[in-house]
């Protein structure tokens, strides 16, 4: 098929502002080239749905050909820490080892376990809105602390240490984001290192003194006699960690605003069912990537075996044919149709604590702040693919009346 080549800056500031606009002329394509990227992307959710289910596409493919036989070139030697960490991560494996490592995890992450932090969430959330202040910025004082401390607690990672495993965090996620520079480069590296020290102490401790934290679990997790190694244990605290804030801290800002500028309910209790259409109108990770791990076709396209392909998550969201109106933002649209936490093999383990702190952090944001909330939203921060507010701004505490 004739290529459609598109070039699209990822650092354009009217994309980053509102890349919903560009993806409706995206998706007048089924498949693109995008320059900027130097991928094939998908941008309708037909596509990026059977997509992430497809096992002819993985999130690796050196367990099934080399660098050499692929023609990229050695890892730097500067990258190295970095990459050697992203091994042993359950994000980055497919099977069989990512069956191995998915099932120990869910043994000790299961979906009982996390309702059963609904009071904990209750009560932090609750707290958190009561203290909110005027001037202060929610991203900061309420959108991050509730799953930093939720992942801290489950985790048994002091809760005093969240701060630096913040900062560690939002150093080595930096490295997926478009356009990074060697400094970038460098300092996830060393965010890397000094959280995998920390990590590897910190299970030494839980080795020797065991509690009912999900690190402890995941320590005793074991499957047909197998267990996690060391590395694999660093490796999955330290995802669950990333993982278990960075998309959450987004998906509660951009909600926020969502709800802000299109309506809030009156009743808190009705947030719940809102919960899928917020994280499909506006979702904090836009762009996920694949490998071909053999040559097909997929739309009449040959696909090579090593090739990387993009799903654009954002799009895929907005598509015209699966959601009518699709970017208006409607509490009542039944069953709201996304792909905003994967799909397949990779779907989202965290996905039941997302969608509960999710919940709970706006239902209580409206029992403290009234369904007219004075706020002030700053930009989208520069971070594509990661899709998140830089701020949000409380002019003021004064409830409306009912």
């Amino acid at each position: 098929m004739a290529p459609v080549r598109i070039s699209q800056s990822p650092k354009d500031p009217g994309f980053v502002q509102d890349p919903y606009s560009v993806y409706r002329a995206f998706r007048q394509h089924s498949v693109l080239w995008w320059e900027d990227y130097g991928m094939w992307v998908f941008p309708r959710f037909k596509d990026v749905s059977g997509l992430f289910r497809d096992r002819r596409f993985g999130r690796e493919i050196l367990h099934l050909t080399t660098r050499e036989e692929l023609g990229w070139a050695p890892i730097p030697e500067h990258l190295a820490p970095f990459y050697a960490f992203e091994a042993h991560s359950l994000l980055e494996k497919e099977p069989p080892a990512h069956t191995r490592l998915r099932a120990l995890i869910n043994r000790a992450f299961v979906s009982r376990q996390i309702e059963s932090l609904r009071p904990r969430v209750h009560a932090l959330a609750g707290s958190l809105a009561a203290s909110l202040r005027e001037g202060d910025d929610l991203i900061h004082a309420y959108c991050t602390p509730i799953p930093v401390t939720v992942i801290a607690e489950l985790l048994g990672v002091p809760v005093e240490m969240a701060p630096t495993l913040l900062n560690w965090s939002h150093r080595m996620v930096a490295m997926y984001q478009a356009a990074r520079d060697r400094q970038i480069e460098d300092d996830a590296v060393a965010a890397t290192i000094a959280f995998t020290e920390y990590m590897q102490r910190w299970i030494a401790e839980r080795r020797r003194s065991p509690g009912e934290d999900l690190l402890s679990r995941l320590i005793r997790a074991e499957e047909a006699g197998d267990r996690l190694s060391t590395d694999e244990l660093v490796a999955t605290s330290i995802l669950l960690l990333n993982a278990g804030h960075e998309a959450t801290v987004h998906a509660l800002g951009n909600a926020i605003r969502t709800l802000t500028l299109s309506g809030w309910p009156r009743d808190p209790a009705a947030v719940s069912p809102m919960v899928e259409e917020l994280l499909r109108i506006d979702p904090p990770l836009h762009l996920f990537t694949r490998y071909v791990l053999e040559d097909l076709e997929w739309r009449r396209l040959a696909l090579k075996k090593g090739e990387q392909i993009g799903l654009l998550i954002g799009s895929a969201n907005h598509d015209e044919r699966v959601s009518p109106e699709p970017d208006r933002f409607d509490p009542t649209r039944p069953r709201p149709q996304h792909v905003s936490l994967g799909g397949g093999l990779h779907f989202c383990v965290g996905a039941p604590l997302a969608r509960l702190e999710m919940e709970i952090g706006l239902s209580s944001l409206l029992q403290a702040l009234g369904p007219t909330p004075d706020l002030a939203f700053g930009p989208y921060a520069d971070t594509y693919h990661f899709h998140g507010l830089t701020e949000i701004r409380l002019q003021s505490r004064v409830r409306s009346p009912a």
